[in-house]
């Protein structure tokens, strides 16, 4: 996976992968051929958007037992529901994951991945928000890495995927826990950050409640906590808050430089901009766009002041 950023080429944006340990561009080349997983921080993007529509991003696969793949839409098609053509979903066994525990069809493959040791844990960002959530054994570090939290604790170990998220369930009920965060919310609260302070307050708060919980249902709780990558520091450093990009990344031409990373949120200068503030965007936006890269291409001109005055 130790592939540069293309100078050139259109591709069908998969978004930002941690799957190596690093943040990385995950890219699917117009012209075929297999994924390229292109590392992002302390890089110049350089890239226009082509066409209006979203298009296929493939499906996942079965490595082997325990460890799923990305492949790419063999077809380059536009999407359907779901960000995929009716081909790839109708080829991803993974996505029966998601309801595994309630019931339904489970393809063998998927039993199999299911039935390996799994993860709980507690995720907290900018604004304080705590979700509950649950990752494979070989997803442990790199499924929180690409959430974009500030703060996080793995809580318990679980034999396998049913039980996992039978938990998850049960804390949701009894503490009122979000399983999912919007990513507008995510990028809104990191502009906003100012003080770690109260994220790190209701993180401790949500722990201890689900400590109490867990021990309700007999079930031992092993805290341990995340140990976040160094190549989201500059993001989760407070301050006077980060200028948001003033411009959609999911339209027109943009070239920027990649400062900080956290999940899929960047920190970005672009060029000419001297002493003004770097910029903050999600670059998860682009999945399932597709863009033409090239170091002509830059943003237009932006004069905007940080989030917060």
């Amino acid at each position: 996976m130790d592939q540069a950023l293309p100078a050139s080429g259109t591709y069908v944006c998969h978004g930002i992968t941690w799957a190596s340990g690093d943040p990385r561009f995950l890219l699917a080349p117009m012209t075929g051929g297999p994924l390229v997983y292109a590392p992002v921080t302390g890089r110049r993007l350089g890239y226009q958007v082509s066409g209006a529509g979203r298009w296929c991003t493939g499906r996942y696969r079965f490595a082997d037992r325990v460890r799923v793949e990305a492949v790419a839409c063999p077809e380059r098609a536009p999407a359907e529901s779901g960000g995929q053509c009716a081909a790839c979903a109708g080829r991803d066994d993974f996505r029966f994951a998601h309801r595994f525990h309630s019931g339904g069809h489970v393809p063998d493959v998927l039993a199999a991945y299911m039935a390996q040791p799994h993860w709980l844990y507690l995720a907290t960002f900018a604004d304080g928000t705590t979700k509950i959530g649950t990752a494979a054994e070989p997803r442990k570090r790199s499924r929180l890495d690409e959430q974009g939290t500030l703060i996080a604790t793995y809580l318990a170990k679980s034999a396998d995927g049913r039980a996992v998220r039978f938990l998850e369930d049960a804390l949701t009920r009894r503490l009122g826990l979000t399983q999912t965060v919007r990513a507008a919310a995510k990028l809104t609260a990191l502009a906003e950050l100012r003080d770690l302070a109260p994220a790190r307050a209701a993180h401790q708060q949500s722990l201890e409640h689900a400590t109490e919980a867990l021990s309700g249902l007999n079930v031992p709780v092993t805290p341990e906590p995340w140990t976040p990558p160094g190549e989201g520091d500059l993001l989760r450093a407070p301050g006077a808050g980060h200028a948001l990009y003033p411009h959609d990344p999911r339209s027109g031409e943009h070239g920027l430089t990649v400062l900080s990373c956290l999940g899929s949120q960047v920190l970005a200068s672009l060029d000419g901009d001297g002493e003004q503030l770097p910029y903050l965007l999600d670059l998860g936006a682009l999945k399932g766009w597709r863009i033409v890269l090239g170091a002509r291409f830059s943003s237009p001109p932006a004069a905007v002041q940080s989030a917060l005055f």
